[in-house]
């Protein structure tokens, strides 16, 4: 099965399914004599994991990642860093009805069209259990990052039509963290509070709801991305929808630049202290795809889950008609848990990347 890499210098591999044994990953890349901060990975994955609110699914699961290999009393020995989680709470009983329909929304047909098999339960490799694995290499990228003096925060930014204030977009990281702790991670207060009364309401009546996420990151340097086809932004934008449930990628503003004049649109360069900025970020951090020194902010838009108990029409996998009620212990909403899963995937860019440009030049 090709497509389960990511990455040219920073690499990262993934395997495992929803209800198999384990998921895990190995990453390559990483460069000898980073310390590793244990706790700061345990914290990325506590807030991806199951189980830790009313807003997310009941599975109880710890994720707690074992390294094999690639570390030597913590610090990073410069080869394969091989680590994996072990499934706790599985329950394929919830699936044995399903094994025989094709479940609205889901990958079920497509894989079984593309493999002629499918995992027997749970969603396998299109399940986003797989993003744990993405989640425990992304803290990794996060601490080799934080050695350049980048840092990275994402947030809630919409549940259905409640959005929080467009401010936060271009707000500093370490204002934006605090709100991390929250059960549904959204810095505007009274916009966390509708948003997270909306879940309960869709959740209690059997339905999803979908959203976006905004991700900010300071303390880029200029010169991050590689042109033509590896552009930070074109990268960015891979790496954000391989996730599962993405429904759309916008770099900046997005579709409101594209309503602007250019004389509206376009930054003008000051050079403050012998420091080349901009007066404004319109450009969001990224010029010809390649970082210019400003912080960088993106946004990604979530589909509702598509496990829903309401009854749905179907097919079985013989092409009768047939009707659908998925049971089970599903999310009523991605975007809690996602918001270290875009962090994630941003670091494992920026963290390949960088690397990338220190074989860039020679001076």
């Amino acid at each position: 099965m090709a497509g389960n890499s990511f990455g040219t210098v920073f690499r990262l591999v993934t395997f495992g399914e929803s209800h198999g044994p384990a998921v895990g990953g190995v990453l390559e890349g990483c460069p000898a004599g980073l310390h590793l901060n244990q706790e700061h990975i345990r914290g990325m994955m506590a807030r991806r994991k199951p189980g830790t609110s009313a807003l997310v699914t009941a599975r109880n699961e710890q994720d707690e990642v074992q390294c094999y290999s690639g570390l030597e009393n913590g610090i990073t020995t410069g080869g394969p860093i091989a680590f994996w989680v072990y499934n706790k709470d599985t329950r394929s009983e919830d699936y044995e009805k399903l094994s025989n329909v094709f479940r609205p929304g889901h990958a079920d047909f497509t894989y079984l069209t593309k493999y002629g098999i499918t995992a027997a339960s749970g969603g396998g490799r299109a399940s986003a259990r797989e993003t744990l694995a993405r989640v425990a290499a992304g803290a990794i990228a996060m601490q080799l990052l934080a050695t350049a003096g980048i840092q990275i925060a994402a947030y809630v930014h919409r549940v259905a039509d409640i959005s929080c204030d467009e401010k936060y977009m271009e707000a500093p990281v370490n204002s934006l963290v605090n709100c991390h702790s929250n059960a549904l991670p959204c810095p505007d207060a009274d916009a966390q509070k509708h948003m997270q009364e909306a879940i309960e309401q869709a959740a209690a009546s059997g339905d999803t709801l979908g959203g976006s996420i905004v991700c900010v990151v300071n303390g880029v340097p200029a010169g991050l991305g590689e042109p033509v086809f590896d552009k930070l932004t074109a990268r960015m934008a891979q790496a954000q929808m391989s996730i599962q449930a993405t429904r759309y990628f916008s770099w900046g503003r997005g579709v409101e630049a594209t309503l602007r004049k250019g004389s509206e649109n376009n930054d003008a360069f000051v050079n403050e202290q012998g420091k080349v900025s901009t007066l404004t970020n319109h450009a969001a951090g990224s010029l010809g795809g390649i970082s210019n020194g400003m912080p960088l902010y993106f946004e990604v838009g979530f589909k509702p889950v598509s496990s829903i108990k309401t009854e749905q029409q179907t097919i079985t996998r013989a092409g009768e008609p047939t009707s659908v009620q998925v049971t089970g212990r599903h999310d009523p909403c991605v975007l809690p848990r996602a918001v270290p899963i875009v962090e994630a995937m941003a670091a494992l860019v920026l963290a390949d990347l960088w690397l990338l440009q220190r074989l860039s030049r020679i001076t």
